[in-house]
């Protein structure tokens, strides 16, 4: 993926963290510390780190109308979100801003303020996870009607259809 295909706002950090993990190889970029560095965790902050990506994971998958094969397994986001209490700031110009309130601010609280800004603009939805099993990678769905089903149509979207295909003639 490229930076035009990123997800906008604070979205992309979401995105980012549930793309650490590649489902298909098992490999995860927490495990090194250049993965670590790019969220600013510790080795100690990395397994709560997992949960809520894996939550993060479920509610994108749920954006694109999929229940993931483990759903009982990742805790709910809501009770994550509640661990990163935030707050209202206003500067000089009166403009409003919503921020974690303990700095320096947490992963989960910086989740937790990208959440609530993007559910307030409406983008919170269309960050959605591919249906492809094998994949889940996240993704932002910037088709017009936010119907996209795959991360990418060159190549999960052709697999499915070529699994499709292949059914029928079966």
């Amino acid at each position: 993926m490229n930076a035009k295909d990123s997800a906008p706002g604070g979205l992309a950090l979401i995105e980012a963290l549930v793309n650490t993990l590649d489902i298909e190889t098992g490999a995860d970029a927490l495990d090194t510390a250049d993965g670590r560095a790019a969220f600013s965790l510790t080795e100690s902050e990395v397994p709560g780190a997992r949960v809520l990506r894996e939550a993060l994971r479920t509610a994108c998958l749920a954006h694109a109308g999929h229940r993931p094969p483990d759903a009982t397994d990742a805790p709910p986001l809501d009770r994550l979100l509640a661990e990163a209490p935030l707050r209202v700031s206003v500067d000089a110009a009166g403009a409003a801003a919503l921020r974690p309130a303990a700095e320096p601010a947490g992963l989960t609280a910086r989740v937790a303020a990208a959440i609530a800004v993007a559910a307030a603009d409406g983008t919170w939805a269309r960050l959605k996870a591919c249906e492809a099993e094998d994949c889940q990678w996240a993704y932002y769905d910037r088709s017009p009607a936010g119907r996209r089903r795959w991360c990418s149509m060159s190549v999960c979207g052709a697999r499915a259809k070529m699994r499709t295909y292949r059914a029928k003639r079966g």
